[in-house]
């Protein structure tokens, strides 16, 4: 078959990325149908069995093997070619949320049922998330990364908002069009990732073979020897931890305090709205300040907000003080990330990357069971003082660590990286042209 040649986009705006743009849209197709079908899970286990514990058990498995398969995840990533591990992935969910459908309207639903479906969609999201960031930077110029990320984490803060709403409006009207709607956006998000034209990858077919787990240790070793990337897991894993159990430690005192529940369900939006508004102002942040201000900064300013909580903490408002939080959130995590593929190998992306996500989520999972200890035994002051403790430990990081305090410029380590190799290095560390099948 002949081989089209291919020029290298420019320094353009990432609106006219097409081939961004279409994994961009696959990613929010993708998410958009789970933030769906997360809603309907427990209404639909409810409207079968009238038993919470089921519907619990089954939201808790799927996060639990999420955070398992994340690493395995990553290893796949960079074994595989990216773009049929993409189409896997959403093929798969598609297939299995249509069974789901047409067993709940011919009325063969079941919670075992529900559960593998939902156990499906963590597997194959974990596997999804990691080739589409690790894509990037193949996708756009080193020196865009950080940018992409911030329209990822627009992307991410906009579907949480508006799919939960339409799940439980397609709930409403029938107990399977929110998984038939789920079926149907991985449909339109495959039609997407077969119409991009460029490489998710670099080509390597010359690579030696080696087994899975030695893979594995290789990430995890590159990973914690780097001092950027150890810096940003011991920045992120605490930040994470401090910052969602604020969020659960305040819907918890509003429910102790009688706070109907209608309000408290305004606390997640206002936060919500808070990151979308940070997502959409982070490229103009990081265009003004280099990353390890935007740390240091970002971390510093966290500690007055999080305390700031404390007068408020049992009425509504105190979504105020962490919704300015996550709105400066996003450029940190844009810049942390833009960084991180600008000083990864490409062959090396999905370990990294599933490596650095799991440490900062992993302290997360905590965040409930501990904000209901400090809400049980110490009440708001606890919770407050609490998580300003641990997000504290955040900010310490950022101000002393080698990795961020000497950190280089995403050009100038993209210079580096040209001068060591002898090439002319755009993501996938290709010359200027490129060849696509």
């Amino acid at each position: 078959m002949p081989r089209l040649q291919l020029p290298r986009p420019g320094a353009t705006s990432l609106w006219r990325n097409r081939d961004f743009n279409l994994l961009w849209s696959s990613q929010a197709l993708s998410g958009l149908g789970t933030s769906m079908s997360s809603l309907a899970y427990p209404l639909v286990i409810l409207a079968l069995t009238d038993n919470p514990v089921f519907a619990g058990a089954v939201g808790t498995g799927a996060r639990i093997v999420s955070t398992v398969v994340r690493m395995p995840a990553g290893v796949l990533v960079d074994r595989v070619d990216r773009r049929r591990l993409l189409l896997a992935c959403d093929a798969i969910r598609l297939a299995a949320f249509a069974i789901l459908a047409a067993s709940l309207v011919l009325g063969h639903g079941s919670v075992l049922l529900i559960a593998v479906v939902a156990l499906i969609e963590s597997v194959c999201s974990a596997a999804f998330e990691g080739a589409a960031m690790a894509a990037i930077r193949n996708l756009v110029p080193l020196n865009q990364v950080s940018t992409a990320v911030a329209r990822d984490e627009a992307r991410n803060h906009a579907v949480s908002l508006v799919g939960p709403p339409i799940g439980g409006a397609l709930f409403g009207l029938g107990r399977a069009l929110p998984f038939l709607a789920d079926a149907v956006s991985y449909l339109l998000s495959i039609v997407g990732l077969l119409a991009i034209r460029r490489p998710m990858q670099e080509d390597n077919r010359d690579r030696e073979a080696s087994s899975g787990v030695r893979d594995l240790i290789e990430g995890l070793r590159f990973t914690f020897t780097q001092p950027f990337l150890r810096a940003t897991m011991l920045i992120a894993a605490p930040l994470n931890l401090a910052v969602n159990g604020m969020l659960f430690g305040i819907l918890l005192l509003l429910q102790r305090h009688g706070t109907p529940p209608a309000l408290i369900g305004t606390v997640e939006t206002i936060v919500g709205i808070g990151g979308l508004v940070g997502a959409v102002a982070a490229g103009s942040l990081m265009r003004r300040f280099s990353v390890p201000t935007l740390v240091r900064g970002i971390t510093m300013i966290g500690v007055p907000l999080m305390l700031a909580v404390l007068p408020l903490a049992t009425t509504p408002l105190a979504a105020a003080p962490i919704a300015a939080l996550v709105l400066i959130s996003p450029p940190l995590n844009a810049s942390l990330f833009g960084h991180l593929a600008a000083v990864t190998p490409d062959r090396m992306q999905g370990r990294v990357i599933s490596a650095v996500s799991t440490a900062a989520m992993g302290l997360a999972a905590l965040a409930p069971m501990l904000a209901g200890v400090l809400t049980e035994h110490f009440g708001a002051r606890g919770v407050v003082i609490g998580f300003t403790v641990v997000f504290a430990v955040s900010t310490g990081v950022a101000l002393v660590a080698k990795g961020i305090r000497e950190l280089e410029p995403i050009k100038q380590a993209t210079d580096s990286e040209q001068s060591a190799s002898g090439k002319s290095v755009y993501g996938d560390g290709t010359e200027s042209e490129e060849t696509v099948d």
